[in-house]
């Protein structure tokens, strides 16, 4: 189903108007687990936290960002997928795909302490100084109550044309803008999460075909994952089943 939902999102994003997309340059590389099929990616106290998905693979793992030593993991039990997380305050809160159900942790032990549910599908989280903001596949981002986890509100991401953009997912905010990896595309968008709207785009297809040469290239090893250091003003990005996490600087 996702595939098929995949082949729709790139015939709306191919009749997306042209911009000029936002210059990056490459910084550096870290080691990242190619085997983890990355849903949620952040950093917190200079750690990058992951989450996986799969079915029987999903879990949350703590790990040193320059050799990528898993620190501490914790297993999301089946029949659960594993999707995004963000961490509030000493709470780390985390999704799955298509249960309804998301889980509270520990930030510092992974410990879970609670859970809760939402409607629809669960893809990621990130959040501002107010709101928790979820991605649930569609082209909306709803914002969520960070202590009582409910929903206050929804906004539709569109084109300056008004066209609307899907397959929203792992998210990150960053400087007042809301960054999402569209799914199945190399293409990261940069989102006025006030008014939804899509002011520019990150394409990031030279990293993805440097990954496909040095060994990854199955249909789901897409580019998925965006984590931004606040303290040192780092951006970081990956891929599900990639070999490698990678520094960018964006050129504004």
């Amino acid at each position: 189903m996702r595939r098929l939902l995949a082949g729709l999102s790139l015939l709306l994003i191919a009749t997306v108007p042209a911009q000029a997309d936002t210059g990056w340059t490459l910084v550096n590389s870290y080691p990242h687990d190619r085997a983890a099929f990355t849903e949620g990616l952040l950093i917190h106290d200079g750690l990058l936290y992951e989450s996986t998905g799969l079915v029987g693979r999903s879990e949350i793992r703590i790990q040193r960002l320059d050799d990528g030593r898993v620190l501490k993991r914790v297993t999301v039990s089946p029949p659960y997928f594993g999707e995004g997380i963000t961490i509030w305050k000493d709470r780390l809160i985390s999704l799955t795909w298509r249960h309804g159900k998301g889980f509270i942790w520990s930030a510092a032990t992974l410990k879970k302490t609670g859970e809760f549910r939402y409607t629809g599908e669960g893809w990621a989280l990130t959040h501002d100084a107010r709101h928790l903001i979820m991605s649930d596949g569609t082209a909306e981002l709803r914002f969520l109550d960070p202590d009582t986890l409910q929903e206050t509100g929804r906004i539709k991401v569109h084109t300056a044309d008004g066209q609307p953009v899907p397959m929203l997912n792992e998210l990150e905010y960053v400087n007042g803008e809301v960054l999402a990896n569209i799914w199945m595309t190399n293409r990261i968008a940069r989102i006025n999460p006030a008014s939804g709207l899509v002011i520019d785009w990150i394409d990031l297809s030279p990293l993805v075909e440097k990954v496909r040469a040095e060994g990854s290239g199955g249909m789901d090893d897409v580019l998925n994952g965006i984590a931004w250091d606040a303290k040192a003003k780092r951006l970081y990005v990956t891929g599900k089943n990639w070999p490698k996490l990678f520094e960018i600087s964006l050129q504004k």
